[in-house]
């Protein structure tokens, strides 16, 4: 099971929101770049980055952040905030991002996102962000009437890489990563599942882990990490395990 240390960028600092909430974000830094060496440094192969002013914006709004990260960071990136047209999707793979995520735009326009999970094999995830069971978009601000079930379905045979669960009432919260949501998730579907909000310690990898042959691919973790709760080299170990 893969660990994704986060970094979040909201005007080209590294914060952490409480429930997807921008006028709840604290900053934890303003080096992006310094802060993916931290997590290498740690052991880190993949690193999990979203735009979160581009998630509302729709177009990349912390490219400068992004790119910084990608120049030193020597493992795979993967990255979502507002990517939703080819010509985005097309210029951050060629600057060296692994997978780009896509929440607003599969549920909008599902077949352009098909589209290029056909042109980039394995490079397309698919984010399943969830407030009591619907999907939401928009940076989080909308909530739709397409149950997170329905939405994970429409990509099974897309040649999409993954899922990415977030339950957004956990999500900054430390609250505990909701398993038994991402499992149900991983079970009902054919496609893997990255977790994601929550995480408030090992413990939680470790619940994780033992899901791993359920489809379990991944876990994201942000706040846990910034305030110390999580090692990121002991979670990392945790997780290999399986």
């Amino acid at each position: 099971m893969i660990v994704f240390p986060a970094i979040d960028l909201k005007q080209g600092q590294v914060v952490r929101l409480a429930e997807g909430d921008m006028d709840r974000a604290t900053v934890y830094g303003d080096n992006p770049a310094a802060q993916a060496m931290l997590f290498a440094e740690a052991g880190s192969q993949y690193l999990h980055v979203v735009d979160l002013d581009g998630s509302f914006a729709g177009r990349a709004e912390n490219r400068e952040a992004v790119e910084a990260i990608l120049q030193v960071f020597p493992g795979h990136v993967q990255l979502g905030g507002g990517i939703r047209t080819p010509e985005a999707v097309a210029g951050w793979f060629d600057l060296g991002v692994s997978r780009v995520v896509m929440g607003t735009a599969a549920l909008k326009d599902p077949q352009f996102v098909k589209d290029m999970a056909r042109e980039y094999p394995g490079g397309i995830v698919v984010a399943v962000d969830a407030r009591d069971g619907m999907v939401a978009t928009e940076g989080w601000a909308e909530v739709s009437d397409v149950s997170i079930v329905d939405m994970a379905r429409r990509f099974e045979d897309a040649g999409v890489a993954s899922l990415l669960f977030t339950d957004i009432g956990r999500d900054g919260m430390l609250k505990g990563c909701n398993v038994e949501a991402t499992v149900d998730l991983a079970h009902r579907t054919d496609l893997p599942v990255i977790a994601s909000g929550g995480v408030k310690g090992l413990d939680d990898i470790r619940l994780l882990t033992l899901h791993a042959r359920d489809g379990i691919e991944g876990v994201i973790t942000g706040r846990a990490l910034y305030d110390g709760r999580l090692n990121l080299a002991a979670a990392i170990a945790m997780a290999e395990r399986e």
